[in-house]
């Protein structure tokens, strides 16, 4: 009974989340056909002389709705009694309709609190169902209007438009991940996004492809705005030859502000080099406008270059595509060698020169797009071909991108390497990586340094202290040398001698007690007769290690009796104090004869010297 229960919840829950999500989307279409709706009515309201009643102005603003979403329209009142059909999109009318669609469906994935994530596809279908039944009933009142909407254009694109804006509201929901993939999907395709560097590789390549599409809009806007500005009479006169009120010129004012992304593109167009059509019989490039264009009296029409071969100042157009092609190039460069991470990190000239392929493809399949609705009939008879030609304006954005942004990308990508300073940063973590683990990385790279530079100065110190063994102890038990350092004292702790402290001041040889009733020509020396600092180096440098070296040697063999002196006394460039008090001295062994061992030495533990080999004579 209560697994039927919670059987019965759940798929309760789940109806209720699909109706939400339903009228997630019904809400959203409403808000976009009532804003419009209403801002059609104050124009109609204000306007001194209107053509149609209120029914009349719902249907014109439910067919300007449609148009919106990408539906074509026909226009059946014209003087030749032929429909002629109006396709151009204004491109800012769309943002209005894509964007509450992809709330829409954005809000309907997202998981409520205390209730289970809904299903990513039930949200889909559900909004974009609910979506669509607001689009049929505006088509439906728009019939019978004076812009009716083409049924062919209701399934493509507004089908497709309003899909793909839920789509990514529900992707925008879930993460913006890039896999997995559907089931159906090939199996190639899968096994290529689960792989990371794959995925990172079509990051890189959208980003790029991104920017070169808004690097062309922006200096196609440019120089719309330029050519405006140089024919700024003919643009002013044309505004107010269209509508003699103000509320005509102001719905004028609303019809060419929604064009001007319209406007940017065919910037973008003519300066990629294939331009715009301006009727069947008029082409307008950077060489120059042919034929004669048939085109209506539309302020941001006065931006049309005038007839004839183009001058330098048309030439310049062609810098728009060039910046296009750098800017891909940088992006991808700033991919290929970041700066924020090792240089073993970057991409090589392969990677580099692929994923530079995949944006400038990426770009050029942006700018078809773009310009394909950019355009469109606005007639039957000259004005049938109206706008860039998309199938021109791709290609030659691939070629543009391809010429330069590749050879740009590898040229950037050198430059960063040879950064100065930049190749030898080892320490740095991956921009990727979290906070806390990067922050774990450069503390554990700090300790393997620090251990290493402890072993190094080890080793050298001990190498340092095993070639003072070979003239620094002197023979002991051999009758030359009285009160050894580490001779033993009363109760057996080894103590060093007076004389393995020089004086502050004194000579190395000069140490009190050095050398007690020593000689022959063997005195004051160890091994094999040298003298104690032979040795010594003469670079200050290397003094100041050998000191050192040497005091921590004798710290090491004193037992810990050493333990208070913090520093060598005889080192003048210690900072700390340099004149001690002097550990109590062991008492001297007797000198024992020749081959017998000296009772300090056994004491301390150290074997009985060699009595075949030859030594000083007592």
């Amino acid at each position: 009974m209560t697994q039927r229960s919670q059987k019965a919840t759940a798929e309760r829950n789940r109806t209720l989340d699909l109706a939400s999500a339903l009228v997630r989307g019904a809400v959203a279409a409403g808000l976009g056909l009532g804003s419009l709706t209403v801002l059609v009515m104050v124009v109609w309201i204000s306007s001194p002389y209107p053509d149609s009643g209120p029914g009349g102005v719902l249907r014109a603003a439910a067919g300007v709705w449609l148009l919106a979403h990408g539906a074509g329209l026909v226009r059946p009142d014209t003087l030749s009694g032929v429909p002629a059909p109006v396709s151009m999109v204004p491109l800012l009318l769309v943002l209005g309709p894509v964007w509450l669609a992809h709330r829409a469906a954005r809000d309907a994935a997202e998981p409520e609190e205390g209730r289970p994530r809904p299903s990513q596809t039930g949200a889909f279908c559900a909004v974009t169902a609910g979506y669509l039944l607001v689009v049929a009933g505006a088509a439906a009142c728009a019939r019978g209007g004076s812009l009716r909407p083409d049924p062919d254009t209701l399934v493509f694109p507004v089908t497709l438009v309003v899909a793909g804006a839920a789509a990514a509201g529900v992707w925008t929901a879930a993460g913006r991940p890039f896999g997995p993939l559907p089931s159906w999907s090939p199996l190639v395709l899968q096994e290529a996004i689960a792989r990371t560097l794959f995925r990172d590789r079509a990051e890189a390549a959208c980003r790029s492809a991104a920017a070169g599409v808004t690097v062309l809009l922006g200096g196609g806007a440019l120089l719309v705005a330029v050519a405006l500005g140089r024919n700024a009479g003919a643009a002013q006169d044309a505004f107010l030859g269209l509508a003699g009120d103000w509320p005509g010129r102001f719905a004028v004012l609303l019809l060419a502000a929604s064009l001007v992304p319209n406007a940017a593109l065919w910037g973008a167009a003519y300066g990629l080099g294939p331009g715009f059509s301006l009727g069947t019989g008029a082409t307008a490039t950077p060489l120059g406008l042919d034929g004669t264009p048939a085109v209506p009296r539309f302020p941001l029409l006065a931006a049309v270059p005038d007839q004839g071969p183009g001058s330098l100042l048309n030439g310049a157009a062609l810098a728009v595509p060039v910046a296009a092609a750098l800017a891909v190039a940088w992006f991808t460069a700033r991919r290929a060698a970041p700066a924020d991470a090792p240089r073993a990190q970057a991409w090589s000239t392969r990677e580099t020169v692929r994923v530079a392929l995949l944006a400038a493809l990426g770009c050029a399949a942006g700018t078809a797009l773009l310009t394909a609705v950019a355009g469109g009939p606005l007639g039957t008879g000259a004005l049938r071909e109206f706008g860039p030609v998309w199938w021109l304006a791709g290609p030659a954005a691939l070629v543009w991108t391809v010429g330069i942004g590749v050879p740009a990308a590898l040229l950037l990508r050198l430059w960063r390497l040879r950064i100065p300073g930049w190749a030898w940063r080892r320490d740095v973590p991956e921009a990727d990586e979290p906070p806390a683990t990067a922050t774990a990385t450069a503390r554990a790279a700090a300790t393997a340094t620090a251990v290493e530079a402890e072993a190094g100065e080890k080793a050298e110190a001990e190498a340092v202290i095993g070639r003072r063994r070979r003239w620094w102890a002197p023979w002991r038990g051999r009758g030359g040398v009285a009160g050894a350092a580490g001779d033993a004292v009363p109760g057996g702790t080894a103590a060093p001698a007076a004389s393995s402290v020089p004086a502050p001041g004194a000579a190395p040889d000069e140490a009190p007690g050095a050398l007690v009733g020593a000689a022959g020509p063997g005195a004051g020396r160890g091994d094999a007769g040298f003298e104690p600092y032979d040795f010594l180096p003469t670079d200050p440098w290397h003094k100041k290690d050998f000191r050192e070296a040497r005091w921590a040697s004798l710290k090491r063999g004193s037992g810990g009796l050493m333990a208070d002196f913090p520093a060598d006394p005889a080192d003048p460039a210690d900072p700390a104090e340099r004149a001690g008090p002097v550990g109590p001295a062991a008492p001297a062994g007797p000198a024992g004869p020749a081959g017998f061992a000296n009772p300090g030495d056994l004491a301390a533990g150290r074997p009985a010297p060699d009595p075949d080999r030859p030594g000083p004579t007592p």
